[in-house]
């Protein structure tokens, strides 16, 4: 059953990604704002602290250094993100991978705006219980949707759901 058609599908998933990309830069802006050269903020003594760092590595911290080849494989990747996203089945089923598919993407350009505009990205959440690296809300929705891919991957989408991606390819040959 289709849901919608592929324009307004598309429209949408844009205008989603803004949103959850202004989120992102909006908070890294707070952060800046009350953050930067300042203590940090204890919100659960113990537990999460805002503490602002300049990441100039990939996700919590790694591969310091490497702003350009981000930069460039960012653009791969969402050029690759957009194809899959083109050709996914307007179909009721495919609502969630269209989503998460969305809140990825979101991630990705928020840490991209950094690096473009920063050369570094902007963390600030520090889930301090565990000692985990401080992190973004970028971060955050690349994290949780590739979490949710997994589960999609694994527990809802049988192999031959993803045939789509194979179809195209297979009407050229013949």
């Amino acid at each position: 059953m289709k849901i919608t058609s592929k324009k307004t599908s598309v429209t949408l998933s844009l205008m989603g990604i803004i949103l959850l990309v202004g989120f992102d830069q909006l908070c890294k802006y707070l952060a800046v704002l009350h953050l930067q050269d300042a203590e940090d903020v204890t919100l659960i003594k113990g537990v999460l602290t805002l503490h602002y760092l300049e990441n100039f590595g990939a996700a919590f911290g790694s591969f310091q250094g490497a702003t350009i080849g981000f930069l460039i494989l960012t653009v791969a990747f969402l050029g690759l993100l957009s194809y899959i996203v083109w050709k996914i089945p307007m179909e009721r089923k495919y609502l969630a991978l269209r989503l998460v598919t969305m809140v990825f993407a979101a991630g990705a350009i928020g840490n991209f705006v950094d690096r473009l505009a920063h050369r570094y990205v902007i963390d600030f959440i520090y889930f301090c219980l565990i000692d985990f690296p401080v992190f973004n809300v970028a971060d955050i929705y690349v994290t949780c949707s590739c979490i949710v891919f997994i589960f999609l991957f694994l527990f809802y989408y049988k192999d031959q759901d993803f045939d789509f991606l194979k179809k195209q390819r297979e009407d050229k040959v013949k």
